[in-house]
């Protein structure tokens, strides 16, 4: 069960006074505790499992963002990469973070809320920041890509849903399941966004035995020390 705080303490307050604070959002108490550790006790930073899914997302960092005053939003944590584009224990950057599996099934096949008319599915992350971000983690040896990140409700586990998910979305390089959700709640006041996923599975046929989890948690744990020097 995630634990879910959104106000900073008093003293993380205190230490923000002409800093801006960032605000990361993880899904799970592990991812969460992975990047405490690479941020070495710096209270620049508010670090909270908001739950698993783009719905808890979203309300987690809607909820966070009320109880404070941020100047960046992150959704972190570990995720599945596209064979060939984000191999297992590398990082993805995400250019744009879009809710592939967001619309209606029809006779012609899936529709995105989008093609619907139902506005949007697509949240593109905060340049600069992606550039940045992505430079730093190049530069410390890091395997690093940046693309387009894929959230979804239901984790890809057959070949042939992670072949429909490219034919859709060509750019993808990974898919977590809440990046669109931390997206849509920044957005809405205006905070610049990103999501940073560490690759623990291949996204396709479902096979706990090749997950590199441990792998995954290790380099959000090393981004995390990236992120201390440029944010």
């Amino acid at each position: 069960m995630s634990s879910f705080n959104p106000t900073p303490t008093e003293e993380a307050m205190e230490g923000q006074a002409g800093a801006r604070r960032v605000l990361i959002v993880t899904a799970v108490d592990a991812e969460r505790d992975a990047v405490l550790r690479g941020l070495q006790g710096s209270d620049r930073f508010h670090v909270i499992a908001a739950g698993a899914g783009p719905a808890a997302a979203a309300a987690g960092t809607a909820a966070a963002l009320a109880a404070g005053s941020y100047g960046c939003v992150l959704s972190v944590g570990i995720g599945g990469g596209f064979p060939g584009l984000a191999p297992l224990g590398s990082l993805v950057v995400a250019s744009e973070m879009i809710a592939a599996d967001l619309g209606a099934e029809t006779p012609e096949g899936f529709r995105s809320a989008a093609e619907l008319g139902f506005g949007s599915v697509s949240v593109p992350a905060d340049r600069g920041t992606v550039q940045a971000v992505s430079a730093a983690l190049a530069a410390a040896g890091l395997p690093i890509s940046t693309g387009i990140v894929l959230t979804v409700s239901t984790a890809t586990g057959t070949a042939e849903t992670a072949a429909a998910h490219l034919a859709r979305h060509p750019h993808a390089v990974a898919e977590a399941m809440e990046g669109h959700g931390v997206a849509v709640a920044a957005q809405a006041l205006g905070l610049p966004v990103l999501e940073l996923r560490a690759i623990s599975n291949p996204v396709g046929p479902r096979d706990r035995a090749a997950w590199k989890i441990g792998d995954a948690m290790e380099a959000l744990t090393a981004a995390a020390a990236i992120l201390l020097e440029v944010l």
